[in-house]
């Protein structure tokens, strides 16, 4: 990496976060066995959207390291203008939070602890994806 991540801009680090998150949701329901473009997109809405994202993000809050919950605040307290419709304010804080965190990890190499915050944060939605 040319850029030390500190230098980083957090938008940027959302929008890669955004990528490491929807590669993981795509993962997760092709191993799943859910195979029609329909139900595809309709499940990975249960992970992608804002209210979604930050209900997971709560759900992995409390295993943060130091380090990490630098990262969620810093992607979480970025200036936002064009708030979704269907998330509130704050929901849609968290997600891009919870975004650039995932960023953050990626450009790190931490590839193992990527799959074990996911893994946490949608355990209840990845129990209920039917086939």
């Amino acid at each position: 990496m040319s850029k030390p991540i500190g230098e980083i801009s957090t938008a940027a680090l959302a929008y890669l976060g955004d990528s490491v998150l929807e590669l993981l949701v795509r993962k997760t329901l092709v191993s799943a066995g859910v195979s029609s473009a329909k139900n595809l997109n309709a499940a990975s809405l249960l992970f992608v959207k804002a209210e979604a994202q930050a209900i997971a993000m709560q759900n992995i809050l409390p295993h943060l390291s130091d380090e990490e919950n630098a990262a969620y605040r810093r992607g979480r307290n970025i200036g936002h203008t064009n708030t979704p419709r269907s998330a509130t304010v704050g929901q849609y804080r968290m997600a891009t939070g919870m975004e650039a965190l995932f960023g953050y990890l990626h450009l790190l190499g931490r590839e193992e602890r990527i799959e074990e915050l996911f893994a946490l944060a949608y355990s209840d939605v990845i129990k209920s994806i039917e086939i």
